[in-house]
């Protein structure tokens, strides 16, 4: 059997050259997911992409031609779409510049890092002069942001977050706010060779390590943990946070020493805390009418952080929300109370349970990827405000400290990736999607994306084609080869490209000549000279090799360790070198929602809030797939409820509207509704509804508010967690639920859409 690389992990296969025969975990995975099962079944479902295909109204009327979204589509040859899409570069570029191309990607499409999709489309369109593009990211968006500003690079975070081992060894009591998913840490940029969240928290706990997960879901940390479960409402730990800290201040349990040797701000921040600057103080009786969480608790549980070697956890959902800068910041300020930042097991940590790298020892050397060349563009959004740039062109708007313009987007490119996944409130979207005078896709199955486009390319999975891979932090570095010929017509993306690149007359400059197998020669030994190590084969040894193992430099690693060392020496890349608690740098952007140390500010959507929809729904990463992808796979379809996804709801709150488990319900609110199963659970915590983002967007052709199949994005806001960030605030929503008494409505989207012969 071969090994090969995905983004929720490694799986050995059989094939006979057209599928995949079997299936099975890597041997060498000691907590594999069943996530695998997904992609033999979905290689050739009826919603992959065969050849490639135009709107009709498009093809027939020309860019800008209405019905985007709603109109059948024409299957076309290769020979067509070529000179078709050539032909529209050409003009958009040649009429409107490259300020006038979005180049739409989010890079999860294939572990590969050739066949990198955002790689892949960002060198292409580099070629003909450059494109519009977004930074950040939809997970994790605020915090990329916010702490350049409060503690330094997020380089520290992505390659040098304490070690899962040190924690195993050194930490007495971990406090996760939002959490230590499973399921979340399963996945990985870049994939993932053995998973190891349980095992490392089953010998913490069985070394003596408490771990208090604070959570409206019970079973956001593994059962191993044995964990304490501190079910407090949703959107309010930042209160939760600030009574920890005023009962570390009153108390005297606060580090002194630390605050003044290693941070700036402190004094600002605490006369806050304890009400000079606005009357109120923000004690465990104030957060208890927030939190829901009994004062005492609260008392308590700061002393016990104080008494022990304390790792306070940040998970990125709390950042993924409206004010999400709040708590993510109070996280780092908590731990710079109890001085333990720098010490083997205590500190900040962001991200443990939110992705599987996360507590891994950096790599000596990142592996090669394909290069993407430069952008001549300098124009860009962040990810997350994609509607409002389509929807505003020319409109001016805020953020981190910059005052930018949203351009006139003519042509969306979109390679890898599925923003109907991914964004909020998703009839404004569908909406915002129309504007574009053409938007081309390469995608390998009918997601909504590609049934937004005028022009759709059938691209192959990473099964089809030969790629190398290794995720982020990962010490395995596999060879992929192509397991199976490609489904249809479907091309790779570098396929696609060439032969565009060639028409529009960039050929050279984006293939140099080299074929894929090339490509990743090239690529393997230019990395491999630049290593200067004996010990990494040649390419040709590793090509026929199972894989290769990465050195560590240093698997014990601790994070700020050296700056607790050294803080001259070894200064973090704040403006003051320090811990910022209090940031002159934030607080003169001037931003009402993001003063220049954390707060506390009500949502306009939580529990505490008075209005008619009283259900807080989360609506949070799925288990049965990686974000949407594959979800018409066999493991993503198991846990449907008549072919829905499925959404979790209390006992009390399921019989106080007369619901049974295995009901079709409607999940509603003022920005859209949704069908979805129920499934009625106590490990959600009451006035809760939890229903996992995935389920592709199934939209009613009268209505676009409504999705058929489960999609939680037509009821979240589209709108920034903060001025600062204008990330991600999609994680929470406020709904009713009632029976689905109607007829059910087909779910369209596991068909392939309507097709039609082109009319000479």
């Amino acid at each position: 059997m071969a090994a090969h690389l995905t983004h929720w992990g490694v799986f050995e296969a059989e094939s006979d050259g057209q599928r995949l025969t079997a299936v099975r975990p890597w041997r060498g995975d000691p907590e594999p997911t069943a996530l695998i099962e997904n992609v033999a079944s979905a290689q050739h479902h009826p919603t992959r992409i065969d050849q490639p295909y135009v709107r009709q109204g498009w093809l027939e009327h020309g860019p800008g031609a209405a019905g985007r979204g709603d109109e059948p589509f024409v299957p076309v040859s290769w020979e067509t779409v070529v000179e078709l899409v050539s032909g529209e570069l050409n003009r958009v570029y040649g009429e409107y510049g490259a300020e006038a191309v979005y180049g739409g990607s989010y890079g999860w499409s294939s572990a590969g890092r050739f066949h990198h999709a955002q790689s892949q489309v960002h060198r292409f369109l580099n070629c003909l002069g450059g494109y519009v593009r977004s930074v950040h990211s939809y997970s994790l968006g605020t915090s990329q942001v916010l702490l350049p500003h409060v503690i330094g690079s997020m380089g520290l975070f992505e390659g040098h977050a304490t070690a899962k081992s040190v924690l195993v060894e050194h930490t007495e009591l971990v406090v996760a706010f939002g959490g230590l998913s499973p399921k979340n840490s399963a996945v990985s940029p870049g994939g993932v060779s053995r998973h190891n969240t349980r095992t490392w928290i089953a010998a913490a706990r069985a070394r003596g390590c408490r771990f208090v997960s604070i959570s409206p879901l019970r079973d956001d940390i593994p059962a191993e943990a044995a964990a304490e479960w501190i079910a407090l409402r949703p959107s309010s730990d930042a209160a939760l946070m600030l009574a920890l800290a005023q009962v570390l201040d009153a108390d005297g349990l606060a580090d002194k020493d630390f605050l003044d040797r290693f941070t700036v701000g402190y004094e600002r921040f605490i006369g806050y805390v304890r009400g000079e600057t606005d009357g109120v103080v923000k004690d465990p009786a104030w957060a208890e009418r927030i939190t829901g969480l009994s004062a005492g608790r609260i008392r308590s549980l700061a002393r016990e952080m104080a008494a022990a070697r304390t790792m306070i956890n940040v998970s990125w959902s709390l950042q993924r929300a409206e004010h999400g800068v709040q708590p993510l910041w109070l996280g780092v300020v908590l731990a710079a109370m109890l001085g333990q930042i720098g010490l083997p097991g205590g500190g900040f940590g962001h991200s443990y349970g939110s992705c599987a790298h996360v507590g891994e020892p950096a790599r000596g050397q990142s592996v090669p990827r394909f290069p993407q060349g430069g952008n001549g563009v300098s124009t860009f959004i962040p990810v997350a405000r994609i509607a409002d740039m389509l929807l505003n062109p020319g409109e001016p708007f805020d953020f981190n400290g910059m005052r930018l313009v949203y351009p006139d987007i003519k042509l969306v490119y979109w390679c890898g990736g599925n923003p109907f996944h991914h964004h909020q409130d998703l009839a404004r979207l569908h909406t915002a999607f129309t504007r574009p005078q053409t938007v081309v896709v390469h995608d390998a199955f009918w997601t909504a994306t590609a049934r937004h486009a005028d022009v759709v390319l059938p691209a192959t999975m990473s099964i089809e084609r030969d790629d190398f891979g290794s995720g982020q932090n990962d010490r395995e570095f596999f060879p992929m080869k192509a397991l199976t010929r490609p489904h249809g017509r479907s091309r790779d993306d570098y396929a696609i490209f060439a032969e565009l690149a060639e028409h529009i007359g960039v050929g050279k400059e984006f293939t140099e000549g080299r074929t894929v197998e090339e490509w990743l020669r090239h690529l393997y030994q230019q990395w491999r000279a630049g290593l200067d190590d004996p010990a990494v084969p040649e390419f040709d040894e590793f090509w026929d090799s199972e894989s290769f193992t990465v050195a560590v430099p240093d698997p014990e690693q601790v994070l700020f360790a050296d700056f607790r060392a050294d803080p001259e020496r070894f200064p973090l890349t704040t403006p003051s070198g320090k811990i910022e608690i209090f940031s002159e740098t934030i607080d003169g952007f001037g931003y009402a929602d993001t003063p220049g140390h954390p707060v506390w500010l009500e949502p306009e959507e939580w529990l505490g809030a008075a209005t008619r929809f009283p259900l807080q729904l989360v609506a949070n990463q799925p288990r049965t797939k990686l974000h949407s992808q594959l979800d018409v796979g066999a493991h993503s379809q198991s846990v449907k409820i008549g072919g829905r996804e499925p959404v979790r709801l209390h006992p009390d709150d399921a019989a106080a509207r007369g619901l049974r488990d295995g009901d079709i319900v409607r999940i509603f609110n003022d920005r859209g509704s949704c069908l979805a199963g129920l499934v009625v659970d106590d490990a959600v915590r009451p006035q809760v509804a939890q229903l996992s983002t995935g389920a592709w967007y199934d939209p009613d052709p009268a209505d676009p508010t409504f999705c058929r199949h489960g999609n939680p994005n037509v009821l979240t806001a589209d709108r920034p967690a903060s001025t600062l960030s204008q990330s991600c605030a999609g994680q929470l929503a406020l709904v009713e639920i009632e029976p689905y008494d109607g007829e059910l409505p087909d779910v369209a989207v596991v068909r392939p859409p309507a097709t039609v012969e082109r009319v000479s």
